[in-house]
């Protein structure tokens, strides 16, 4: 580090007009960046989604979207079966209003399974069709267009005085949410805000702005290199969305934990480059390690054979990288230049302010005493409690939501009331298309025999027979949320023969998760490999890195397990967020939740364990060094996390409902890090480990290429208290 920092303070001239350079590039590369970005949600190789684009470009609709669900009741004394023609009638209202849709009923197809026991009860299945570009409405679960008000009254006006029509169906249960997308510039300028506050309750002075200026050209440049990326394969949209909020809280991460390093070394009495050549060699080399961990979390996505989810790991491998260049090449040069005239302040003529940086932090110094004198019941509650969290996050529900989870009043409600009530099975408002390539009347008739299918709709019309293929619909008994119900997709996949091709939201869910988690094992494995390596040389110990890895993952289990808690079983998610949980958090969130926060939260250990290190080499004292480490680094640690929480909160504010999940997600998990982690069990385990903590013997030291750290006795040092000044 001290070689990169006087390579680049000799060039300073050079750093400031590349500096300059990048930046205006960046400005310029944004934009084309943006227009060039896919938005796209594809899953090519998955057998389920190619059904369903197949599905969608011939017959423009159905495929992955979810039907609506029109519920028509007669009034007493009239029968389906005697009306069959005004039926018929009212479901042609519906495509003459929706002429793009799919629209199926007993009209169309006499099947007897479309009408309840009562007689009087009967549905059909309208799916959306596509739009004039071709594109499928809508996306998440509650994000389609809302089409049951224009259903409704279409069919209203042909059924006779006292019928009643009720349109239900997964996406008219549930919860209401605005498709208005992602306000990015909202929320960035919502983190960016945070970050200022933070920051001058931090430093006191203008050098609060360094770490946002850091931040802000870390954004830009990183669009360069998206811009270069996009000319070679396809980026999703979605890193137009978290690059910039996690670029504002890492490179402020990075730049906040070099800048506090600076004025540290100013208050030991060192000025101008000598101090930033002192800095980097302390705070520059955790801040590389650092760098490293979050793109080792991140390779998770970006070998899954998922463009979006690639797309998202590239965009934080960008970030996270482009975060590190500028934080150890331009920033020492900006602190040589202007550190200490950004740190003056009014009467303080003559007197650099930095004491405040003389000495750990008086608040958290006392805190780390109090967790090293109780170590064992600290590690024991806040131990027990992640245990716990982690525990409740086996039962999470990575599928589809089933409709008792969903809205409890309202139309949709009401529908799927008269359906029950008529005796017909749940599994009817969760129906799956396939495409069939051979001969329709064969395959209805294998897939009718199928355990768990109620039956198959399959119109002998231009809607679904269409260049020498057909569509057929899978009304199944149990829902597709339930284990029930995805079995007997699975029962139909197996029994269908190779000339149909089963499509719908279930199973490319199921494929999903199966490709996406199958090998998540084999790569946690190597991803806690890579991660030792290199911990254990930036510690040079062998003990702290497993630590670290286990309360990373012990961290990520009671993030996941908070989200059961928040999305599934829905504790506060009304009061919270304002909208009403669908008892499922969706199959992609754990996975990138693990990617971002694994990364993320190693960064805070990083920064901790790598100054009780350096305490420890100092000091030969494992006390001292953990209550010196959480003095010095507590309050950065702490104000890192605020920034990215605001900035994920802000987020998760969004009205795109998997965004909400996504982002909420990380800013439950950042805070969990940031309290009980790294302020509780990380100081407990290190207090509790002593000399240990820091063994690397020589065998192992050679494989790593560092020097050995051999165990040796502790030297206690003796007790003082912080000099008395300002609480930091």
């Amino acid at each position: 580090m001290q070689r990169l920092s006087a390579f680049v303070l000799r060039h300073k001239r050079l750093v400031a007009v590349l500096t300059a350079v990048a930046f205006l590039a960046g400005l310029g590369a944004t934009p084309f960046a943006i227009q060039r970005l896919s938005e796209e949600y594809a899953h090519p190789g998955m057998p389920a989604f190619d059904a369903n684009r197949e599905i969608v470009r011939i017959y423009g609709s159905g495929g992955y979207q979810r039907p609506f669900v029109p519920v028509v009741v007669l009034p007493d004394g009239m029968r389906v079966e005697e009306h069959k023609e005004m039926i018929g009638r009212a479901f042609a209202a519906v495509s003459a209003k929706l002429p793009r849709a799919r629209v199926v009923s007993y009209a169309d197809t006499g099947d007897m399974r479309l009408v309840g026991s009562d007689g009087r009860t009967t549905f059909g299945l309208v799916f959306p069709g596509t739009y004039s570009d071709g594109s499928p409405p809508g996306g998440g679960l509650g994000e389609t267009p809302d089409e049951s008000p224009v259903i409704t009254e279409a069919m209203s006006a042909v059924l006779p005085r006292g019928g009643t029509v009720r349109v239900t169906g997964l996406d008219a249960l549930a919860p209401s949410v605005d498709a208005g997308g992602v306000d990015v510039p909202s929320k960035i300028g919502i983190g960016v805000a945070a970050a200022v506050i933070v920051l001058f309750l931090v430093f006191r002075s203008a050098l609060a702005l360094v770490p946002v200026l850091i931040s802000v050209l870390a954004i830009f440049v990183s669009f360069v290199v998206i811009l270069l990326l996009t000319l070679v394969m396809t980026v999703h949209d979605v890193a137009l969305t978290t690059m910039p909020l996690l670029g504002l809280g890492i490179a402020v991460d990075y730049s906040l934990l070099l800048v506090a390093r600076w004025r540290e070394e100013q208050a030991g009495g060192h000025r101008g480059d000598e101090a930033v050549h002192r800095a980097m060699r302390g705070a520059g080399r955790a801040v590389l390690f650092s760098g490293v961990a979050v793109a080792i979390g991140l390779v998770t996505m970006v070998v899954l054979p998922v463009p979006f989810l690639r797309s998202l790991g590239l965009a934080g491998m960008i970030i996270a990288a482009v975060s590190v260049a500028v934080t150890l090449t331009v920033l020492p040069v900006l602190l040589a230049l202007t550190g200490q005239r950004l740190e003056r302040r009014r009467g303080a003529a003559g007197a650099a302010p930095f004491h405040r940086e003389a000495r750990a932090g008086r608040a958290w110094s006392a805190w780390a005493r109090g967790v090293v004198r109780l170590r064992r019941p600290a590690a024991l509650l806040s131990g027990g409690l992640l245990v716990a969290l982690t525990v409740t996050a086996l039962g999470v529900n990575l599928g589809l939501p089933e409709s008792g989870r969903l809205r409890t009043s309202g139309p949709g409600h009401e529908g799927l009331a008269a359906l029950r009530r008529a005796g017909i099975p749940a599994g009817s408002i969760t129906p799956f298309d396939a495409l069939v390539t051979g001969d329709p009347a064969r395959a209805v008739a294998r897939i009718r025999g199928v355990e768990g299918v109620s039956t198959v709709l399959a119109p002998d019309n231009a809607s679904w027979r269409r260049d020498g293929t057909a569509v057929v619909t899978v009304l199944p008994v149990a829902e597709n949320g339930a284990d029930a119900g995805q079995a007997t997709v699975t029962r139909v996949r197996e029994t269908a023969g190779a000339d149909v091709r089963v499509g719908g939201s279930a199973a490319q869910s199921m494929d999903f998760q199966a490709q996406a988690y199958g090998a998540l094992p084999w790569m946690l494995a190597l991803i806690a490999l890579a991660t030792f390596v290199m911990l254990a040389r930036a510690f040079r110990s062998l003990l702290l890195p497993l630590k670290a890895i286990a309360l990373n993952l012990l961290s990520l289990g009671a993030v996941i397990g908070a989200m059961v808690l928040l999305w599934q079983f829905g504790w506060g998610t009304r009061e919270l967020l304002g909208i009403q949980p669908t008892g499922s958090i969706g199959e992609f969130v754990p996975l990138t939740i693990f990617a971002f926060l694994y990364g993320l939260s190693m960064d805070y250990e990083v920064f901790i364990l790598s100054r009780m290190r350096e305490e420890y080499d100092s000091s030969g004292d494992t006390r001292h060094a953990v209550i010196e480490g959480v003095g010095r680094t507590g309050r950065l640690v702490t104000s890192a996390a605020l920034i990215l929480f605001a900035s994920f909160a802000a987020l998760a504010m969004t009205p795109e409902l998997d965004v909400k999940v996504f982002a909420s997600g990380l800013a439950l998990g950042i805070l969990l890090d940031a309290t009980l982690i790294r302020g509780v069990l990380v100081p407990a385990a290190v207090a509790m480990m002593g000399r240990w903590n820091w063994w690397l013997p020589a065998w192992a030291a050679r494989l790593l290429r560092v020097e050995p750290s051999p165990l040796r006795p502790e030297r206690p040092v003796p007790h003082r208290e912080t000099v008395p000044g300002p609480v930091s």
